[in-house]
């Protein structure tokens, strides 16, 4: 985004957002809205619900912006994580939806306990200290699979590399992963 002949920083954006609610998410959704896409259809190309998931993201940043902390990350990563749970909770709502609609037989599942959730919640926070510590293209590799649920043909186009390669690269990561983590599945 230009304005006024000069890029449009997340620092002026956040601004524009304080004095004008509106035009801040204007220009917000002008600037990002492509990666919001992007983080959306790739989690949600098997139901075609991208278009409402949009709409979906756009209201939660209207509500949630005061919730924007960038001592804690940049702009567009917390946009990509409102996109990405916003579109997961729209993929669950599919899969029940379905699930229901074909009447699955089954057992209800019983919540978590809280020794369970806690041990979840550990065992997330070793998880993402040993993916701080890959090199920057590995993590980021890692992330596009298995954050962000991308196909491998997409994946490996996007970062220059053959599907076989891409897979090697994430069994020897998920190996190293599992070693670092005491034999947990990442």
């Amino acid at each position: 985004n230009e304005k006024g002949g000069h890029f449009v920083t997340d620092a002026e954006l956040l601004d524009l957002l304080r004095r004008d609610r509106t035009a801040g998410m204007e220009a917000l959704l002008a600037r990002y809205r492509p990666l919001l896409r992007y983080v959306i259809g790739g989690i949600l190309a098997e139901c075609g619900d991208g278009e409402d998931c949009l709409s979906e993201v756009c209201l939660a940043l209207w509500q949630k912006l005061d919730r924007f902390d960038p001592a804690r990350g940049s702009l567009s990563t917390w946009l990509t994580a409102v996109a990405r749970n916003t579109a997961l909770n729209h993929l669950k709502a599919h899969r029940r939806r379905e699930a229901h609609t074909a009447e699955a037989a089954g057992e209800p599942v019983s919540p978590d306990t809280p020794e369970q959730m806690l041990l979840r919640q550990e065992r997330a926070e070793r998880l993402k200290a040993a993916l701080n510590g890959l090199r920057d293209r590995d993590r980021q590799l890692f992330y596009r699979r298995y954050y962000y649920l991308q196909p491998l043909s997409q994946i490996a186009a996007e970062m220059g590399m053959t599907e076989r390669a891409a897979e090697g690269r994430l069994y020897r990561l998920r190996q190293r992963l599992r070693q670092e983590l005491g034999g947990d599945d990442p």
